[in-house]
């Protein structure tokens, strides 16, 4: 073995003594609370691939999408279609807020999203609540941020597992939350006039 290859295998024998000794003290199990936020792409992206390695796992799950309304996205076709026994799937909201134009229903549908998301949450045969793109109901005060924030802090189960996304997500939240990723925007074909397509957007 060549000295190159020693050195290598010795530092991976003492990064691998320091990650056992640190996973050693890891031993909390608990529900998180998951925000993904940002201007960058990935965010509802990310969320259902929880869901898919829930239902690989066979932890039922189930999804709440605000804002989205009946707009035909792959990932809702794709639960319904195929594993609707899996993860339940919920539509609160009627389209995007510049498409409604009616703040008053706006409201009326992520009030409802959420009376739904507090069903699941204490559901005891879910164990994991995607809240797709409630940060943006959240942001336009169709929802009250100390409202959610409380329930998620004080009621939620601690077994449970909640992820919130969409942009701009509120300080409180992110305060609340266990774990927070930010989506960068680095580079975005819409900005060169490239439309939303199947598969990559939606």
């Amino acid at each position: 073995m060549s000295d190159e290859n020693e050195r290598h295998n010795a530092k991976m024998r003492k990064i691998k003594a320091a990650r056992d000794k640190m996973m050693e003290q890891k031993t909390e199990q608990k529900g998180l609370i998951m925000v993904h936020t940002g201007k960058g792409k990935g965010k509802s992206s990310s969320g259902f691939g929880m869901i898919m390695r829930c239902i690989s796992h066979k932890i039922p799950c189930a999804v709440v999408q605000f804002i989205k309304g009946n707009w035909d996205t792959g990932e809702k076709s794709f639960l319904r279609d195929n594993y609707a026994d899996e993860c339940r799937f919920f539509v609160s909201g009627e389209g995007f807020t510049w498409e409604t134009q009616d703040r008053a229903r706006d409201i009326a549908a992520a009030e409802n999203g959420w009376r739904i998301a507090k069903e699941q949450i204490l559901d005891p045969d879910i164990q994991f609540v995607l809240l797709d793109e409630i940060n943006i109901a959240l942001r336009y005060d169709y929802l009250n941020i100390d409202e959610v924030v409380e329930f998620l802090l004080t009621q939620k189960p601690h077994m449970t597992h909640v992820c919130l996304t969409g942009r701009n997500a509120k300080p409180e939240l992110i305060e609340a939350a266990d774990l927070v990723t930010e989506m960068t925007l680095v580079k975005h074909p819409f900005k060169d006039g490239v439309v939303a397509q199947k598969g990559i957007e939606f």
